[in-house]
């Protein structure tokens, strides 16, 4: 029976009893505060409500949020379809770090760096460091799995969604469509994670479908007999080559100045400003990350390639980061508006003329502006700072210059950046 959760919502606003499969009561029990009566066949619900409303024993669904919250985690603990941990990465602190960020902040990332350097690793782990659901969150997010043609499973209750559709998607199965409209990718990742991997092998057309639900966090379809709007609030991470064969600035690249050009040019300009942060995974030193993966004492003891923080840890700084946000502003630093902005991304006067030099030369549009203020503050609530320093400010435009050049317009080398941004490159 597909949408149920929705169905038990609506009878619970209604004050009326749900009566449905027995195979989905478990689903319906998810609704706080409804009530529902399983049946094993037609006639028996027949007869339950020939018999009247006392007759039919209905049992009154709900759970509380900290128990929704916790089976997701316990799901993580288990590894059974949960997240793998963030320990298991070993280097690049860099990429851990915008991932953190990007975590606290609900900012979108990309990764670009040859292959091999962990760039999937790194962002199937980012589920596990972002904070636990709300039972109003799993809400949200077991109703849309619940109308779409997969349906809710229980046992995924107050997990956080991770997306991956291969680069042959269409625009219609990203972003939803179908008589009657369906969820898309898009809407399947909300309060989750889509992850895009191999981005410039996706057609340039449905790339472009984003841009829209990257800002509204939601989707409007309109077909000539049925319209519907699906919640579309996603993370994207995002998952690139330097150049086609991948080995861009090493001896071993091949690919011509107009090859990488072209290569760069299947991503547009809007698409890419909509991407808070943009880092470059470099290739580490095989040595220390095979001896700590073989457990060599020589590893060990030379403290290389010891493994990182595990997501528990992580997990722990970004909800401490996103409870002050929530305080302050009532919403995640990703989605400050600008007025918003105005108030809680105020600089001082070094910072200003920094963020003013560093536009004119990184050529940043005003959104651009907006979202480096953004990465600034969350890199602030990471660090406990009421207000953004040069130093938070500084890290957040270095984030909007790593995958230079990305177009052929442009685009200004580390080298030429004041020494306040080259120091964090």
């Amino acid at each position: 029976m597909e949408g149920t959760l929705p169905a038990a919502l609506a009878c619970r606003e209604g004050g009326e009893t749900l009566v449905l499969p027995e195979a989905n009561l478990a689903e319906a029990m998810r609704c706080r505060g409804g009530l529902a009566r399983g049946v094993p066949t037609l006639a028996e619900a027949c007869a339950a409500l020939a018999a009247g409303a006392e007759s039919l024993g209905a049992v009154e669904g709900g759970s509380s949020e900290a128990a929704g919250t916790v089976e997701g985690e316990a799901a993580r603990r288990r590894g059974a379809g949960g997240v793998p941990d963030l320990a298991e990465v070993v280097g690049q602190h860099g990429a851990r770090r915008a991932l953190e960020i990007a975590a606290a902040g609900e900012h979108n990332l990309l990764l670009c760096g040859p292959p091999g350097t962990g760039k999937s690793m790194l962002a199937s782990r980012l589920p596990g460091v972002l904070p636990p659901l709300t039972e109003s969150e799993a809400g949200e997010v077991a109703a849309i799995a619940s109308v779409s043609r997969a349906g809710f499973d229980p046992t995924t209750w107050g997990r956080r969604p991770f997306r991956s559709p291969h680069h042959t998607v269409s625009g219609v199965a990203l972003v939803g469509g179908g008589v009657p409209p369906q969820p898309g990718e898009v809407s399947l990742a909300h309060r989750g994670v889509l992850f895009l991997d191999e981005l410039t092998e996706f057609r340039r057309a449905v790339l472009e479908v984003l841009r829209e639900p990257l800002e509204s966090g939601r989707v409007s379809l309109s077909r000539a007999t049925h319209q519907a709007e699906f919640p579309a609030r996603f993370q994207l991470v995002a998952a690139m080559n330097p150049c086609p064969c991948g080995h861009h600035g090493t001896d071993t690249c091949r690919c011509t100045p107009d090859t990488v050009l072209r290569y760069r040019e299947r991503l547009s300009g809007p698409f890419l400003d909509r991407i808070d942060l943009h880092v470059e995974v470099q290739r580490e030193p095989l040595a220390p990350a095979m001896l700590a993966f073989l457990g060599s004492e020589e590893g060990s003891e030379a403290g290389e390639g010891s493994p990182g923080e595990g997501s528990d840890v992580v997990r722990e700084r970004t909800r401490a980061a996103r409870c002050r946000q929530l305080a302050r502003q009532g919403c995640v630093n990703g989605r400050l508006s600008a007025a918003e902005l105005g108030r809680c991304g105020r600089l001082e006067g070094a910072g200003q003329r920094l963020l003013a030099d560093a536009s004119v030369r990184l050529g940043l549009s005003l959104r651009g502006v907006h979202r480096v203020l953004r990465v600034a503050r969350t890199i602030a609530d990471l660090a406990a700072e009421e207000s953004i320093g040069k130093t938070h400010l500084a890290e957040a435009l270095g984030y909007r210059e790593r995958v230079a050049p990305q177009l052929s317009t442009p685009t200004v080398k580390l080298a030429t950046l004041p020494a306040d941004i080259r120091v964090l490159g």
